[in-house]
């Protein structure tokens, strides 16, 4: 594939979108490494959901449509084998944004059929925003996705993770990040999106606060990383600002001589405890789980048992 040509403004727009990673997509952009872009994308929805909406819309939201990444962009100079590595340099979110309990989806989907919806009012200057009146989750925005065009010829779905990225769902992908990835096709055509204005590790209801996100990334070609083989990043120090008092964590622990269900055990007792403790339904704590609550794998020696730690900041209850 040759190149495009270099736009006058280094900038991809919104009606860029697609929703197949494929290098048999024609870019959008040519830029030289070095050189700073601007991403402006929807939410995850892809324009589904608003700042009006209500739960009633959910069962009608089209999953064939959702997870739009904006793109691709060809960086000159980056050929198979070499690695993209990718600056965020500054992300910026709308004034709104929804979290879901959706249908069929996430990491308790069997027991949580109903569908549930909450809107988000996100003050960027207070750099948290409110839950039931009184729970203050901290904004850290974030791309879900950035990723580049696979070697194949295949269509690829946005929606799962692939070793050149896409939809890592990974919060410590914020300001001041560097993500490494594996370039497979000439070009690397990157793209990216799914704003999330915060998330806890793990994502579990299936959604993060998702909200439309403009993004500024740099872009520079490294060569002779061999080490690179899928997605790697570097977090700089003193990267989660504390916006709410440190008043420790609570965890819960699922273990099980399956990571899987190790991990829901862990999230179903964290439910539990949150239903229990801090006067909330089950959708609500479901939701509260998923952008703010962190998994993690605590053991993974001891067999045949794995375990699972779910961990949540105490100073997010006021």
């Amino acid at each position: 594939m040759s190149p495009t040509s270099q736009y006058a403004s280094v900038h991809v727009r919104r009606d860029h979108a697609h929703l197949k990673w494929s290098k048999n997509i024609e870019p959008v952009l040519t830029v030289s490494p070095g050189e700073t872009v601007t991403f402006d994308a929807v939410d995850s929805s892809n324009g589904q959901l608003g700042k009006t909406s209500e739960t009633s819309i959910i069962p009608s939201v089209d999953f064939s449509l959702v997870n739009p990444v904006f793109g691709p962009v060809y960086v000159r100079d980056a050929q198979p084998g070499d690695v993209l590595k990718v600056e965020v340099l500054d992300l910026e979110t709308a004034d709104w944004g929804w979290s879901a309990i959706i249908p069929g989806f996430g990491l308790l989907a069997d027991e949580f059929t109903d569908p549930a919806l909450n809107i988000w009012s996100l003050d960027k200057e207070k750099g948290y925003t409110l839950f039931k009146d009184n729970i203050c989750v901290p904004m850290r925005p974030f791309l879900g996705c950035m990723g580049v065009a696979p070697a194949s010829d295949d269509e690829l779905s946005t929606v799962p993770p692939t070793v050149g990225g896409g939809n890592m769902d990974c919060r410590e992908l914020s300001v001041g990040s560097v993500v490494y990835l594996p370039v497979q096709a000439t070009g690397a055509l990157f793209s990216c999106g799914d704003g999330h204005a915060a998330q806890g590790h793990g994502e579990v209801c299936g959604s993060a606060i998702e909200t439309p996100l403009k993004a500024t990334l740099r872009f520079e070609v490294c060569k002779n990383q061999p080490w690179v083989t899928s997605p790697q990043y570097q977090i700089p120090p003193g990267a989660q600002p504390q916006v709410i008092p440190d008043r420790g964590q609570y965890a819960t622990m699922g273990i099980d001589s399956d990571l899987l269900e190790a991990t829901k055990k862990a999230l179903r007792n964290l439910i539990q405890w949150l239903v229990a403790t801090k006067g909330l339904n089950r959708n609500e704590a479901y939701i509260l789980a998923s952008v703010v609550a962190d998994l993690h794998i605590a053991e993974a020696v001891n067999m045949p048992n794995y375990e699972v730690a779910m961990s949540i900041p105490l100073g997010i209850f006021a």
